[in-house]
């Protein structure tokens, strides 16, 4: 793996733990924010392949 893909990996991780805090307390506005933050990252590795 190289750094890219671990910064990638690791920024996504981060994104999943705040989604799972925004689900908690029901944030349902931050929620959304962090999914399109997601999907921006899938996006543009996806654009890379």
């Amino acid at each position: 793996m190289n750094a890219a893909t671990t910064r990638t990996s690791l920024m996504v991780d981060d994104y999943l733990d705040l989604l799972s805090l925004a689900v908690k307390i029901g944030d349902l506005k931050w929620q959304k924010e962090i999914k399109g933050r997601l999907q921006f990252i899938a996006n543009r590795n996806y654009k890379s392949c």
